[in-house]
């Protein structure tokens, strides 16, 4: 099926929309919630939201099916083949996905990004299985001779075991809606955790899909279950519910501050993954390289991504030719529905945020910075939540918009004196989840990338693979994502020490 007639054959998606609770997919008895085309502003989805008492059933249910040993106690081999199942679900449906990272998410078709909305995280799903398989679950502590033989007689063994945390609360964000649902979900399940997802209600229809999953990969009662709904209730109740054993969420660092606050009281595990302002340092004998830099933060699902580089750096003779480049390169964008397979820049995800960049971009002028091109709504786009691709010829980095997240197509261009001003700039932000150095000469790139406070350097490019993590530092977040330590986040440590003859 040509992906034109699978969106005209899909039509309204309240039918498919259903919470998952306990084993079985239920209508939502709460709020009604209502799913938003970004690009078009029809209404994809209307129903019922989790009530109170249905988000409640789902903590006991998961809280039941923990404390059963049902699925901690199942062998990790067997957790495997029921999880690779479930991805493998979840890949038969591949369509369906791409169609709602669209219509849903507002990621353009033809983009380069749709990999990471849907193909990368399927691929990852599947990694994940084998890489936690080749984790131990016990590990022997180094002990030196003196205290493995006591004075007392016998011989000591200290060994750590890895085991679940118990309940866990996935909350994920609306830009990436699979991506981060299945970075919580896969990790939390292997580990031998219970969980209740809830998605964010701008892009819930993509996490009720793993309700599907869950009853085709056969997963017992209770260990995944799935919630939406329209407000701010469902993330407080699961932040602060004391059968909850930890909270992994995806968000603006705001919210996650908040998260952190209602989590404090019952001492629960987090994972953050939170806001980003992350640099591209270009060195100067790759500055012809510089001209790309804004259209691949404006065309990468129009900005939306927390690590992508919306601060970029060039030395200050290069800024003004640099700017122009930019904008000519940016003159080529095609903005509009994103289910037109020739669009490049599509919506932001709401109104609200579309607003946000207006916001700031007058913000950064008052400061005086200069908008080169873009700098509003595009006009003859009657419908749908657009905002141009915007550069700002930044003066410094202390305007407002080289200092906050902005979450569109916005960059600011910075000129710096030379590569210490350059790196003192780039760790001058409240934020660390990401960076990129750009230089002919590795060496003297990775000297620069050493010198960044943040959680991740991409020195002349970068990917995301199951087995290496990602993480922010400071306001960007607590833990890390994917590879061993995205994995073991999801586990809490015991320590066995055994005295024998």
């Amino acid at each position: 099926m040509s992906q034109q007639s699978l969106f005209a054959t899909l039509g309204d998606l309240s039918d498919e929309a259903r919470h998952f609770i306990d084993g079985e997919r239920r209508a939502g008895e709460g709020e009604r919630l209502k799913v938003v085309n970004p690009g078009t502003e029809e209404v994809l989805a209307e129903f019922g939201g989790a009530s109170a008492a249905q988000l409640e059933t789902a903590v006991a249910a998961a809280r039941r099916a923990f404390d059963s040993g049902i699925w901690s106690e199942r062998p990790a081999t067997q957790r495997a083949e029921i999880l690779r199942r479930l991805v493998g679900y979840l890949a038969s449906q591949r369509e369906r996905l791409i169609d709602l990272a669209v219509r849903e998410a507002g990621c353009p078709l033809g983009s380069a990004v749709m990999a990471a909305q849907v193909d990368a995280p399927l691929k990852h799903g599947f990694d994940v299985v084998d890489l936690y398989l080749s984790l131990p679950e016990l590990e022997d502590n180094p002990l030196p001779l003196d205290e493995r033989t006591p004075q007392r007689g016998g011989t000591l063994q200290s060994v750590r075991r890895h085991l679940p945390m118990g309940v866990v609360a996935g909350i994920s964000a609306y830009n990436f809606p699979f991506y981060t649902n299945l970075w919580k979900v896969l990790p939390a399940l292997l580990a031998g955790n219970c969980m209740v997802l809830r998605p964010n209600p701008m892009t819930p229809l993509a996490a009720l899909i793993f309700g599907e999953a869950a009853q085709a990969a056969e997963l017992p009662a209770g260990v995944l279950n799935i919630v939406a709904d329209p407000g701010v209730a469902g993330g407080v109740a699961l932040s602060t519910h004391p059968h909850v054993d930890m909270v992994a969420f995806t968000g603006s660092s705001s919210v996650g501050r908040q998260v952190a606050i209602q989590a404090a009281p019952t001492m629960k595990r987090l994972q953050l993954e939170l806001g980003g302002k992350s640099a591209q340092i270009f060195l100067p004998d790759s500055i012809v390289e510089a001209r790309m830099a804004a259209a691949m933060v404006c065309m990468a699902h129009a900005g939306q991504g927390c690590a992508l580089g919306t601060r970029i750096f060039v030395p200050e003779a290069d800024k003004a030719d640099v700017v122009q480049a930019m904008a000519a390169v940016l003159a080529h964008a095609r903005i509009g529905d994103p289910a037109d397979p020739a669009t490049t820049v599509g919506p932001v995800i709401s109104a609200a945020q579309r607003d946000r960049c207006q916001r700031f971009v007058d913000l950064a002028v008052e400061a005086g910075a200069r908008v080169v091109c873009g700098g509003k709504p595009p006009p003859g786009l009657a419908k749908g939540f657009y905002f141009e691709p915007t550069v700002l010829d930044t003066p410094d980095n202390r305007n407002p918009a080289a200092q906050e997240e902005i979450f569109g197509p916005v960059v600011t261009v910075i000129g710096y004196r030379d590569l210490d001003h350059a790196v003192e700039m780039a760790n001058d932000s409240v934020y660390g989840l990401s960076g990129y150095v750009y230089g002919k000469k590795p060496n003297e790139a990775l000297a620069v990338a050493r010198r960044l406070r943040t959680g991740t350097v991409n020195i002349n490019g970068g990917g995301a693979s199951a087995y290496t993590s990602s993480g922010g530092w400071r306001s960007s977040g607590i833990g890390r994502e994917r590879g061993i330590e995205g994995l073991r986040i999801y586990q809490q440590i015991q320590g066995l020490n055994i005295l024998g003859e």
